[in-house]
């Protein structure tokens, strides 16, 4: 890690936090509670820091918490201006189109290992990492939390006390589980699927800097490009039996879903490059609603609380701007963590339902769920290219920019 930086100061008296999670929202977290003035702990269940990942795009909100964190500067924009996006369909047609930019302008194009390398290494050597390690059972007090924690390597558990836990551990996070176990699972379906994964080289026919998108009622495909290195691809398609999705390998789902029709050259290279790529995510696409996002002192931020989905293009900005407000709070309410985590949520939860019902909203545009919304979506780039039209969609897209660029954090200083 980096030398510490001359800006982290002791604010406060030092008091500990735990911090479960070593992903964007944790290592931010973990950043911005030092600078607070904490003495930061971070679990991380994997060996080692899980490294690279794939397209992301970072709004000004997420930019904004990043600029305060200190390593902005640091997350390149790997955006190709010159490049073009395409429609195209199976036969290998093509005709211009709208790609992720054009769509959700003023937005930092990156992979996710940018922000996690940059945010990684702006933590300063105080903050103790401890890989191989998870927590097994909370027990809260008035005045902390004891954890039980486990090493997964040496099987050992031990018991900490913190005032804070922090879980920042994903979509299905084990601190939502231990300290929150609600009656009924916070997780919904959206009944998509998503797999993304590296290319080694461009589409063949396309340039590097060239984007894809291929569109149908219930399924598509994205090409994202880069300038700098090769792209990285979306499925996505709906399904009404989530579970049998994962009864299989992942390459075998993804064929059946894009079947029966011929696939053509594209799709097909597309599929194959899938099936040979070293590695990839395949998943289901669910948010989480929770009624809470702390209980005492235990708070959930990012996917552990409310995530998102790739749709709301907002998962790894409000990560960042959670973590920032947190250590904004507590740094107002010092001596009085509850108080601080109430008025955090308080300012943050309508932000966040607004990107929920986003992604929800957007998702017709990445992946029409029917036949009505691929013509809805066809109209609507038909038109976008007309003059007139496609300056009144120039300012609805700006419009709807804004809530992607509001800086939550700052408006609570």
């Amino acid at each position: 890690m980096s030398e510490r930086n001359p800006m982290d100061k002791n604010t406060t008296s030092r008091q500990r936090a735990l911090v479960v999670g070593l992903g964007i929202s944790g290592t931010a977290s973990a950043l911005r509670l030092h600078r607070a003035g904490w003495d930061v702990v971070v679990l991380e269940k994997a060996p080692e820091r899980r490294r690279g990942g794939y397209f992301i795009a970072l709004f000004g909100t997420g930019l904004a918490a990043a600029e305060r964190l200190g390593f902005a500067d640091a997350v390149p924009n790997r955006y190709a201006p010159e490049g073009v996006s395409y429609d195209v369909d199976r036969t290998g047609r093509r005709r211009r189109g709208m790609g992720y930019a054009d769509v959700f302008g003023g937005s930092r194009m990156v992979m996710r290992g940018d922000i996690e390398d940059a945010a990684f290494t702006a933590l300063p050597d105080e903050v103790e990492i401890r890989y191989s390690t998870v927590p097994i059972a909370l027990d809260q007090y008035l005045d902390g939390v004891d954890v039980e924690i486990r090493d997964l390597t040496t099987e050992t558990t031990t018991v900490e006390r913190f005032d804070l836990v922090v879980g920042a551990d994903g979509l299905r996070s084990t601190v939502r589980r231990l300290a929150f176990e609600p009656e009924q699972s916070p997780i919904r379906r959206l009944n998509y699927m998503i797999a993304v994964y590296g290319l080694p080289e461009p589409v063949p026919g396309y340039r590097s800097q060239d984007g894809l998108v291929m569109a149908e009622a219930g399924r598509s495909v994205w090409v994202f490009s880069f300038a700098d290195r090769p792209p990285t691809v979306l499925f996505s398609y709906r399904t009404d039996d989530v579970d049998a999705e994962f009864t299989r390998p992942a390459i075998d789902s993804l064929r059946a879903a894009y079947g029966p029709e011929p696939t053509g050259s594209t799709l097909g290279w597309l599929l194959d490059q899938f099936e040979k790529a070293p590695d990839h995510l395949f998943d289901s696409a669910e948010q989480v609603h929770l009624d809470h996002w702390h209980r005492g002192r235990v708070v959930l931020v990012g996917d552990a609380a409310w995530c998102l989905t790739v749709y709301s293009a907002m998962g790894a900005s409000t990560g960042l701007a959670g973590a920032d407000l947190l250590g904004t709070m507590l740094e107002r309410h010092a001596h009085d963590v509850p108080r601080a985590l109430q008025d955090w949520e308080d300012h943050l939860r309508p932000f966040i339902d607004h990107h929920l019902g986003s992604g929800v909203s957007q998702r017709s545009f990445f992946t029409p769920g029917n036949r009505a919304e691929l013509l809805l979506r066809s109209g609507m780039i038909r038109l976008a290219r007309l003059p007139i039209a496609g300056r009144l969609f120039a300012k609805m897209m700006t419009n709807r920019s804004r809530m992607k660029s509001l800086d939550i954090a700052a408006a609570a200083a």
